[in-house]
């Protein structure tokens, strides 16, 4: 199993005001990870909202990438149904070709309300939306002719690609587990995150069988999941912050965690949450051997959310390096 940062890049109004620039924090955490032995560092897209201030990953990866050395660079998700996917395919070939072949891309269709909406974005219509620019995104990054996003007869060949061919590799983030499916046929790798779509690690097991019982045959497709992850002394801090983030996710995003939560409260409590052992705070060797039931059902990469809730920069950087000198040293 792989460790991972993900960075959602939650900004808060009282830290913005005492100089808090949490794109440059990201790019610090993303060196910091590199120099640490992660995996990958991932960036969430969000628009219009302090939930999440990456409208442009691919800026922000180029940014990361031309500052760091091995680690990969995902973006998780570019909401398709926002864009035109001829420029997706232009922009994320151009990170993949400046960053030597280090892209990882995340696609998804947009789960966001005033992000849909400020979009134009009929709900409706997202994932009809979604299937036609996924098809011309790998269709314009294999150097295959795609028609514009105007439509009619006029059709376009991209005129940079990526270093990995045909395509680079791709995630798909979904929320709802009939979902799965679909995404297993695609013989794309999968994203989820627990904390807001699972009661617990039994249920996300039997979530991965069935996406697996799904992937073609030979497939090298991954599940990756994000959790939160605190290594340090300072537990309280922690979970304070994360509890500030899970208000700020109930103010600010998903619909179906909304739902989640009028369902069953606790979701909306970091209590809960670590409980449930979505959010994973300790010792370096405790969050470690906690993540070992992660690699039993069935998990390839953790997604590591470091930077949650306002947690100092110095403290986010001591728990990657603290965390990953632990789970390398296994």
């Amino acid at each position: 199993m792989q460790l991972s940062a993900f960075s959602i890049l939650d900004e808060y109004p009282d830290l913005v005001a005492k100089g808090r620039d949490r794109l440059a924090e990201v790019v610090a955490l993303a060196r910091e990870a590199d120099r640490a032995g992660l995996s990958t560092i991932w960036v969430a897209e969000h628009h219009f909202h302090s939930g999440g201030v990456c409208p442009s990953p691919p800026v922000l990866l180029a940014t990361i990438g031309a500052r760091t050395r091995r680690i990969r660079l995902g973006a998780m998700v570019s909401v398709l149904p926002f864009h035109d996917p001829v420029e997706v395919a232009e922009q994320y070939a151009m990170v993949d070709r400046l960053t030597g072949g280090r892209l990882n891309l995340g696609l998804g269709s947009g789960y966001i309300p005033a992000e849909l909406e400020g979009f134009g974005v009929d709900p409706s219509t997202k994932r009809e939306r979604f299937d036609r620019a996924y098809d011309t995104v790998l269709a314009a990054f294999a150097g295959a002719p795609v028609q514009t996003a105007s439509g009619g007869s006029v059709h376009v060949t991209t005129n940079v690609r990526p270093v990995q061919l045909p395509h680079p590799p791709v995630w798909i983030a979904v929320q709802r587990r009939e979902a799965l499916p679909f995404v297993a046929r695609r013989n794309a790798s999968v994203g989820l995150i627990p904390y807001a779509t699972v009661p617990d690690l039994a249920t996300l097991a039997d979530e991965i069988r069935e996406y697996r019982s799904f992937l073609p045959k030979g497939s090298s497709a991954q599940v990756s999941v994000a959790l939160h992850l605190y290594s340090g002394d300072r537990l309280p801090t922690a979970r304070k912050a994360l509890q500030r983030y899970l208000d700020s996710r109930l103010a600010t995003q998903s619909a179906f965690y909304q739902q989640r939560v009028r369902e069953d409260p606790r979701l909306a409590s970091a209590s809960a949450i670590e409980e449930a052992g979505f959010a994973l705070f300790g010792a370096p060797a405790e969050v470690v051997e906690r993540l070992a039931a992660f690699a039993s059902a069935g998990v390839d990469e953790v997604l590591g959310i470091f930077d949650f809730g306002g947690l100092a920069p110095s403290q986010v950087r001591a728990s990657v390096r603290s965390l990953a000198s632990a789970f390398n040293a296994t």
